[in-house]
């Protein structure tokens, strides 16, 4: 993942209504007017977040006669997964470190 596409998933995941598109895509897909009823914005402002989610990578739009339906694209999601989990083993272990030393101070050990 070039730096490019990891600023454009995690500014894509930066804003509340993507996410909650991203949420509702979890369930299947979905045309623009269906992820746009729960909002109170118009179509316009949702295909506006559509195009920021397709950009990151993090969403595809088909064609099925007059419908475009969205979905999920799960690759840039494990990209950007991969990315994280250094990180995440990293904090892991600093827990793991700062358990055995509360268990040892509470042990009275030092």
């Amino acid at each position: 993942m070039t730096p490019a596409e990891l600023d454009n998933t995690f500014n894509a995941l930066a804003d509340p209504t993507r996410r909650a598109i991203l949420a509702r895509l979890m369930q299947g897909e979905a045309t623009v007017m269906e992820l746009a009823k729960p909002f109170a914005m118009s179509q316009p402002a949702i295909s506006k977040h559509l195009k920021v989610l397709e950009r990151a990578g993090l969403i595809s739009r088909g064609r099925e006669a007059q419908k475009r339906p969205c979905r999920l694209e799960v690759t840039r999601f494990a990209e950007a997964t991969s990315w994280l989990e250094p990180f995440q083993k990293r904090l892991e272990g600093n827990y793991r470190r700062l358990d055995t030393l509360v268990d040892l101070l509470k042990a009275g050990t030092t």
